[in-house]
């Protein structure tokens, strides 16, 4: 097999089909159900989708819970005959120690090692405080926070939802609720695995119902999702590492699934990469619990242990999800599948609608 090129993913994307908005009710978004083997397509809509699943698969959930990352501070010096510096975003992207986050801050030009930050609170008073110990790519720094017991209800409370950056848009108190799943458990992702956005607790009783087993893991999604590919061939990248952790309860039910041949039906490409990423660490690829991080990449010519169906909303253009989707369902047929999306004005991304892949 020749190469293949981060351009190799590509299609045109109309950019009014990149929703910018929820669905007005959970769950009430398209879905297109793909055949992966013959690359047939079909226009479903996803209250059709518990119709798909057969009794005894196994439906794996991601249960992380976006944290509100989005923080707002001031800075408390600047240097001399320096403009003051309007209001700085840090946009935090995942724990790097005790008290230390690594951030993304804007305007990162004008934020200095030893800088230090205060974040107020809606009443005015300081909630947060932090330092800055160091530089990293793209306007990343490392903030060293004084000591609060209560850190992530302190940013629950101040902060604001991180929505994508292709949603052209402030955050709303309505983002709150759906740019987070029904079964969200586990604080730490700073970007949603928008597949499970779907699902509204009826969907979910109406799947037990139909004699399907539901299991879940963790991995929470950092802003690495979000990323350019930087590179030119697919054999180049290296994508960020993101947190997961398998139970005992989500490994037995995973492995009591795949010794009695049902099917493992992952609901989104990060419940696929924390399978697959652990699959190879047990006896005979077996899942053990555990807890750990993964930088996984999935393309062509990846051999699929675990997953045998996967539903997943639609993505960007030469990203590394659609080169996952690509490697799962075949290049041409997932972009025939985009192509005919595109022409059925299906809407886009993490508040757009889904595929399901069979």
């Amino acid at each position: 097999m020749s190469q293949l090129r981060i351009a190799d993913f590509d299609f045109e994307l109309p950019e009014e089909l990149i929703a910018q908005q929820p669905p007005e009710v959970r769950g009430q978004s398209r879905m297109l159900l793909v055949d992966r083997q013959t690359g047939a397509w079909r226009d479903e809509h996803f209250r059709d989708f518990s119709s798909h699943l057969r009794p005894g698969d196994l439906v794996v959930l991601n249960d992380s819970r976006v944290i509100p990352a989005r923080l707002y501070a001031r800075r408390t010096l600047r240097r001399e005959k320096e403009k003051p510096t309007g209001r700085i975003e840090v946009m935090l992207v995942e724990p790097a120690a005790d008290n230390q986050w690594r951030a993304l801050v804007r305007p990162g030009r004008k934020i200095a090692i030893g800088e230090r930050l205060e974040f107020p609170s809606p009443d005015g008073m300081i909630a947060l405080r932090a330092e800055v110990l160091g530089r990293g790519p793209f306007g990343e720094r490392l903030l060293q926070f004084e000591p609060s017991p209560d850190f992530l209800d302190v940013v629950e409370r101040i902060g604001h939802i991180p929505l994508p950056p292709y949603i052209h848009r402030d955050d709303a108190a309505s983002d709150r609720e759906r740019y987070q799943t029904v079964f969200a458990r586990a604080r730490g992702s700073v970007a949603a695995p928008t597949a499970g956005l779907h699902f509204s607790a009826q969907d979910l009783d109406a799947i037990s119902a139909r004699g399907v087993e539901i299991a879940k893991v963790t991995l929470h999604v950092g802003l690495g999702t979000f990323a350019p590919l930087r590179v030119e061939t697919v054999n180049e990248v290296r994508l960020h590492r993101e947190r997961y952790e398998i139970s005992q309860a989500a490994a037995d039910a995973v492995n009591r699934a795949r010794r009695e041949g049902r099917r493992i039906v992952a609901v989104g490409t990060t419940v696929v990469r924390t399978l697959e990423a652990a699959a190879g660490l047990g006896v005979e690829n077996a899942l053990e619990p555990h807890r750990g991080d993964t930088g996984i990449f999935i393309s062509p010519g990846f051999r699929f242990r675990i997953v045998n169906s996967m539903l997943t909303n639609f993505h960007l253009p030469q990203s590394s999800l659609l080169i996952l989707v690509s490697a799962f369902a075949g290049r041409e047929h997932v972009l025939s599948a985009y192509r005919h999306a595109v022409h059925a004005r299906y809407r886009f991304f993490s508040y757009g609608d889904c595929m399901l892949l069979t």
